[in-house]
């Protein structure tokens, strides 16, 4: 694995986590050690010279002025060699103590232009570095030595993201997939450090079904009505959410079962998560979730180019954003699968002609998938046929045939009364259809259904609905709640993109109604906080009304204009504060007004949660398992059989793969939580 570890210290706290890394990734591997630190000699000499006019004039004499600046330039020389030698000295004491083969180097010049030079012409094959160094302060997210080091060094590089004072995550090792062969390669670099740390092993892919939405929002308003008929707002949209999402969703499934494959040839079990959104923000909240012990990533993506060096703007803001300790992979690896494929396979001209017409941003994805298409059916040569029957498994025809029906299935629209909607529990895609034999995304036949009725019931509690059409002519439904949550957000142009998102995943989720918890989940991931204050709603005079009845462990008061008796209020303060506690206290209040109370008592506070229970339990009842379908019933019933014959080797590991399957599952854990806390 990693033979020689390139380590710059300068006697930070990140600095100081970063040698420790590095001798116990060198002890795992038989590896030696380089520890290296850069003085600014010359840049202090230059100084000295620029300010030697202020000096007062019994020193500005030629004799003195040349005295002087042979003591400077000896003194400043002399003492910054022996702070770096102290430096130098703790890492090759421990090194000694390890049994770990350590060189010192000491370099005059600018930090990260000398590091840079001198990891240039070597044969370094790991650097590990602090995120910062001691230059750090209370705003800044990466030091300059970092950063350019990091952007220009074609090596391994493991930015230290905890100082040592902190302690180190607790997860297992996050690897992000999303097809390209440096993402691979950082899965073969984390199945090795796995293996030598005892470490678990989870695979992330994300892909975007919202920016389309929000680019056609923010463009409406600009076009003249002849552009917007020619543009067909209506009819792009219907493209992306009833066929270019679903086969975006499979094609980064896919990328993740191929790695699953990888991993097990190794002997490695993982866990597997599929998300949508922004690819760095989702990777972020995922990593603030489960804490890994480190995030492996490629230094460029799938979209990159074969000339473009440095690194893609996903991992650069991962490498700003993220709080755990991060890997920036060059490895590069094709899975066998993938690379038989390409020496195996032969093109016929017109196959290749119309690859030519893909765009070059997709094209590399589209190669892959026909690719592992033909491997599977045992394709020696790839026609137009086989092309089409790619694009019929990614982007099935039977859903391009029925686009114009499709947009009165819209959840957001007028659904019929007695419909429900099924989400799927493995990869969390919404079904098409409202009883589906299998997960058209990941083969899955594990599902929930959503009761329409059970919505209706929500948006009446929630003020009633209120009718909007959108940008593109459609027709969506808000509670009042919902559409008042947005005056949470400021920034207007924030406030346009939130309620874009909001919109496009109604959509998706196919919802009867804009419920408030779909809304506030979508509005706090886009503020970046998740205990944002509620807005003033005059639908119950307890929300931030009344006097203050108690305040919880961290402070956060209860307002209410109602008595509460001592075991009341210890209840409802144990229901996690902002949101969840608000709309819990709306219900216990409900409730004693109800049955005429003139205070609350324990009794009212119980029946307030169990109604809130029995609610969230309707919405996210399960549907049950289906019985399997061979991919023949799969295709028959117009399904992607994609990896479906995989499915029931996946569903008996002990580990599900952890999946985002939208905001009611989300609201459940809050209510699972306050119900653990009882």
């Amino acid at each position: 694995m990693y033979k020689h570890i390139y380590v710059p210290v300068d006697n930070s706290a990140y600095s100081n986590r970063a040698a420790k890394r590095a001798l116990q990734v060198a002890a795992s591997c038989q590896g030696a050690v380089t520890g290296t630190h850069v003085y600014a000699a010359r840049m202090h000499d230059y100084r000295f010279k620029q300010m030697e006019y202020t000096l007062p004039d019994e020193y500005l004499q030629e004799g003195e002025i040349e005295r002087q600046r042979k003591i400077h330039d000896s003194l400043i020389t002399m003492g910054l060699e022996l702070i770096s030698d102290s430096y130098l000295d703790q890492m090759d004491q421990q090194c000694r103590d390890e049994g770990i083969p350590f060189t010192r180097r000491m370099m005059d010049g600018k930090h990260y232009v000398e590091i840079i030079k001198d990891l240039t012409s070597t044969e370094y094959d790991l650097v590990v570095l602090g995120a910062q160094g001691i230059g750090q302060s209370r705003d800044s997210q990466l030091g300059s030595v970092c950063a350019q080091v990091a952007r220009n060094v074609n090596r391994d590089v493991w930015v230290i993201k905890r100082h040592e004072k902190e302690a180190e995550g607790t997860g297992p090792i996050l690897v992000a997939i999303d097809g390209s062969p440096h993402s691979f390669g950082g899965l073969m670099t984390a199945i090795d450090l796995a293996r030598r740390f005892d470490k678990k092993i989870e695979l992330i892919s994300v892909y975007d079904p919202y920016l389309h939405y929000a680019v056609f929002n923010g463009i409406v308003d600009i076009l003249s009505d002849q552009a917007k008929k020619v543009f067909r707002f209506e009819e792009q949209n219907q493209l992306h959410e009833e066929i270019i999402d679903t086969g975006l969703a499979q094609i980064y499934q896919s990328h993740l079962n191929v790695a699953e494959v990888v991993a097990r040839e190794q002997g490695v079990e993982v866990t597997k998560t599929l998300l949508d959104g922004k690819a760095f923000q989702k990777i972020v909240n995922h990593v603030r979730q489960i804490d890994p012990w480190l995030l492996v990533i490629g230094r460029v993506g799938v979209h990159s180019s074969d000339e473009e060096s440095g690194m893609g703007n996903t991992t650069e803001n991962l490498l700003r954003l993220c709080p755990c300790d991060l890997l920036l992979s060059t490895r590069v690896v094709v899975p066998k699968l993938d690379l038989k494929a390409e020496e195996s396979i032969r093109w016929t001209d017109e196959a290749k002609e119309r690859m030519e017409r893909v765009p070059s941003l997709v094209r590399g994805i589209a190669r892959t998938g026909i690719l592992r298409l033909a491997m599977e059916e045992g394709h020696s040569v790839i026609t137009n046929k086989v092309i089409d029957a790619a694009m019929d498994r990614f982007m099935p025809r039977y859903t391009a045939h029925a686009t114009e029906s499709l947009a009165e299935q819209l959840a957001v629209a007028h659904a019929e009364r007695n419909q429900h909607v099924a989400i799927c529990m493995d990869c969390g895609v919404t079904a098409k259809h409202a009883d589906p034999k299998s997960c058209a995304v990941c083969g899955s036949q594990n599902f929930e259904k959503i009761s329409q009725d059970r919505v209706k019931e929500i948006a009446a509690s929630e003020g009633g609905l209120e009718e909007e059409t959108s940008y593109d002519g459609r027709k969506l439904v808000w509670t009042r709640e919902a559409r008042l949550s947005l005056k949470d957000i400021t920034d207007a142009y924030k406030r346009r993109r939130a309620k874009a998102r909001i919109e496009k995943s109604a959509r998706m989720n196919r919802l009867s109604a804009i419920t408030l918890e779909f809304a506030r989940q979508i509005i706090e991931e886009e503020l970046g906080d998740l205990m944002i204050e509620q807005s003033v709603v005059e639908v119950s005079d307890s929300r931030s009304q009344g006097q203050i009845v108690g305040t919880d462990a961290e402070g956060v008061p209860l307002h209410s204009n109602w008595q509460w008796d001592e075991d009341a209020l210890a209840r409802i303060l144990r229901v996690p504060s902002g949101f969840m506690r608000d709309r819990t206290q709306q219900r216990v209040e409900q409730v004693a007004q109800e049955q005429g109370l003139e205070s609350i008592n324990m009794a009212s506070v119980e029946e307030g949660l169990a109604r809130g229970r029995d609610m969230m339990n309707d919405l996210l009842r399960q549907a049950g398992m289906i019985d399997q379908a061979t991919p023949e019933q799969a295709a028959k019933e117009g399904v992607c059989p994609f990896h479906v014959q995989g499915l029931a080797e996946q569903k008996s590991k002990s580990e599900e793969a952890i999946n985002e399957i939208g905001f009611m599952r989300q609201m459940l854990e809050y209510s699972r939580q306050g119900e653990s806390k009882n």
